[in-house]
């Protein structure tokens, strides 16, 4: 069982490489852990803070109140798109506010301003949302390949000593051979949380990046009716 194991003992019988890839392993594991952890907490804020954005944007009316709302709402990638795009729509205005003639679209130098810093904000909050999301999925792909090359650097240390002791019984073979086996079991452990966890980091983030292009369209299409009639 493996409970049983004296691990103890497998790190003392173990070979430079077996132990190299045990330790690499174990760092590789708790290091995805830790990241595991922290983008379930981002990812859970981002939830939450962009159903509450959303709630808000719909009930109001008045698009600097939103705005006003969205500065307590960090952790929302939709809050921070619309802040970009109202703060673009912002400049233009400011900008184009001596003009006396010609009609909104004119005085604020065309959507595609805005359409442009909200496609901006859209990539960088995608991003952001993104980052370190890979290492897992190089977590997974790679350490069952380190795991299996540290068993078979085992198992060929082991069978090299039997042949040097000439001596092929079960009890000689099986204990060095189910040590190798461990660094197989180890790179399982690594891999098989990491795997999990990037698709389902990768389904959130895919689904936060069409809420950020449905947003978008919907805040351009409010805006053209309301400023470039």
């Amino acid at each position: 069982m493996l409970a049983a194991i004296n691990y103890v003992d497998v790190v003392k019988s173990a070979s430079l490489i077996e132990l190299s890839v045990l330790v690499l392993l174990g760092l590789a594991s708790a290091y995805s852990w830790a990241l595991i952890a922290m983008k379930m907490r981002q990812l859970g804020a981002a939830q939450r803070e962009s159903v509450s954005f959303l709630d808000t944007f719909w009930k109001s009316s008045r698009l600097d109140a939103i705005y006003q709302a969205s500065a307590g709402m960090a952790y929302s990638p939709l809050s921070k798109v619309f802040r970009a795009g109202y703060e673009e729509l912002s400049k233009l205005a400011q900008h184009n506010q001596p003009a006396k003639e010609g009609s909104m679209s004119e005085r604020l130098g065309g959507i595609e301003n805005v359409e442009r810093a909200l496609n901006r904000a859209s990539t960088t909050e995608l991003t952001e949302l993104e980052a370190r999301v890979p290492f897992l999925g190089t977590i997974g792909a790679t350490a069952p390949f380190v795991g299996l090359f540290g068993t078979v650097m085992g198992i060929l240390g082991a069978f090299s000593e039997i042949a040097e002791k000439g001596n092929a019984t079960i009890a000689t073979v099986a204990a060095p051979i189910g040590n190798a086996l461990l660094a197989t079991a180890a790179g399982l452990f690594a891999a098989i949380p990491a795997v999990v966890a990037y698709n389902a980091f990768v389904s959130r983030i895919r689904v936060f990046d069409t809420e950020m292009s449905n947003f978008s369209s919907d805040f351009l299409n409010i805006v053209k009716r309301h400023f470039f009639k």
